[in-house]
């Protein structure tokens, strides 16, 4: 699940918060200089976030630090050692461990309870080995399942920086419909119908209906479907549209491709898996309506002796002449 920087649709980055349309997921590790404003937020261990937490549900792990307020509509669980620099504020029950700090106090309208919240990630990966080591597989799959209901989540991969400046992360990013604030570096990246407003570094670089105000350095760069840069691309190899534009320079070591149609590696295999699918589908529509093609002759056999019993003609023999 944090093997990815993941920024799905609909994502703002703003002045200083970033506001999701669905979950959010950080990593241990990770310092974010903005405040998050989800549904679900879950904060892994030793992660610093500059800014206010608004959730609908707000889980913050072991020695997590918050400088602004944090505000959950329902439950919130806070892992022991953690610090908020503002004031907590549960409208459901509050699951709380020792040695919080909590500098302007907090207010529960439910339950509060004070104990040690295992780490959420922690608990779901060592609930998953058990239940592998017991061979309950259908109960493994189900965990999976549930654990993927996340909804549309903003995933952070753990020893990862977010600020205004700088998003940065060991591993590949993918940014879809967003609007976001910041020079990305990570190693691969895929961008598709957002606007960067930074520049982007990695090695394989794809950029799909985007608008990049900034410079793009990688190894093997792909500007496809009317995508517009604002800043110069240097790279080993750059593949290039028609209908794409790009203000500054473009430096190709290896050399600068401009087609009418860029085929994309791995995209590819996932339009002929597609399209394998569809043969599929048409396939067993076909198989179906040859089955039922013989039911559909003997019904229309049948209404055509009916027919000739009425007009008073026998099957195979001609009508006499009685003039």
């Amino acid at each position: 699940m944090l093997e990815k920087l993941t920024i799905p649709p609909n994502t703002r980055f703003e002045e200083r918060n970033i506001v999701a349309s669905g979950d959010v997921i950080i990593g241990p590790n990770s310092k974010l200089s903005y405040g998050v404003i989800a549904k679900k937020i879950i904060v892994g261990e030793r992660t610093t976030i500059e800014g206010d937490l608004l959730g609908e549900e707000i889980r913050l792990d072991a020695w997590c630090s918050v400088t602004g307020n944090v505000t959950s509509k329902q439950d919130a669980y806070i892992g022991e050692f953690a610090s908020i620099g503002g004031k907590l504020t549960v409208y459901g029950d509050l699951e709380i461990g020792r040695n919080v700090r909590i500098k302007n106090g907090f207010e529960a309208k439910g339950l509060i309870t004070i104990q040690d919240p295992t780490p959420v990630l922690f608990f779901i990966f060592l609930y998953l080995m058990v239940l592998l080591r017991l061979g309950r597989l259908e109960e493994a799959e189900k965990l999976l399942e549930e654990v993927e209901e996340f909804d549309a989540p903003l995933i952070i991969p753990e020893n990862s920086q977010v600020s205004i400046d700088r998003i940065s992360t060991r591993k590949d990013a993918e940014i879809v419909g967003s609007r976001v604030l910041g020079n990305v570096k990570a190693r691969d990246i895929n961008a598709e119908g957002s606007e960067i407003f930074g520049s982007l570094r990695g090695r394989d670089i794809i950029v799909s209906n985007c608008r990049v105000h900034g410079a793009i350095e990688g190894r093997v760069v792909y500007l496809v479907n009317s995508s517009e840069v604002f800043g110069y691309i240097r790279a080993d190899k750059v593949y290039m549209e028609d209908g794409c534009s790009v203000e500054g320079g473009i430096v190709g070591r290896e050399g600068v491709w401009i087609k009418e149609k860029v085929e994309i590696p791995g995209r590819e295999e996932e339009a002929e898996s597609e399209r394998g699918k569809e043969q599929e589908a048409v396939e067993v529509e076909d198989s179906k309506a040859d089955s039922e093609q013989p039911e559909e002759a003997e019904t229309v056999k049948a209404e055509i002796s009916e027919e000739e019993e009425k007009d008073g003609v026998e099957k195979g023999k001609v009508q006499e002449d009685v003039s």
